[in-house]
């Protein structure tokens, strides 16, 4: 008789994909045989946190089945859905630890489940979405210099990129 395969389950909003997203896709799947991931929809992310992501859902989708450890890269419309856990048969779910003392539905079905199991995955410290926003934030002005000279150049042929001139 065959052995069950060991399904993992993780999911996110993966917005502006980093090498903190890159680790938890890949610890995941080391968890086990395959691993489904959720993509959480555009709708999901604005009404949980408040604000669209930067990356549209459809575009998120592709880059998430596109890495080579997610074996099925799924639309997550609510948080850890205990419908899809059930669906995909899952073993083991995988999250955060920031989640770790907070409640979500799917994670408390998973842990009542007998052979079930709910791991939470250390953040890569140093960086997240939230940073890496920052960043364009505080860069702004230097990004669009920069941009700008670029585009003289094009235009021009010649390399202007200490005189910027308004027209």
């Amino acid at each position: 008789m065959k052995k069950k395969e060991t399904i993992v389950y993780t999911s996110g909003t993966w917005d502006l994909f980093h090498i903190g997203h890159l680790n938890i896709l890949e610890k995941s799947a080391a968890l086990g045989d395959k691993l489904i991931v959720g993509v959480s929809t555009d709708e999901l992310i604005y009404n949980y946190k408040g604000i669209k992501p930067v990356i549209p859902f459809e575009q998120r989708l592709r880059i998430v089945e596109a890495i080579g450890v997610v074996t099925k890269a799924v639309p997550q419309v609510v948080l850890t859905d205990i419908r899809q856990l059930k669906e995909f048969d899952v073993d083991i779910v995988t999250i955060g630890d920031d989640w770790k003392n907070k409640y979500l539905e799917g994670l408390e079905w998973m842990k009542s489940q007998p052979g079930k199991q709910v791991i939470y995955l250390p953040y890569t410290g140093g960086i997240s979405t939230t940073f890496i926003k920052k960043i364009i934030i505080d860069n702004t002005n230097e990004i669009i210099q920069a941009s700008l000279a670029r585009e003289q150049k094009n235009w021009t042929g010649k390399d202007n990129t200490n005189s910027i001139s308004e027209e």
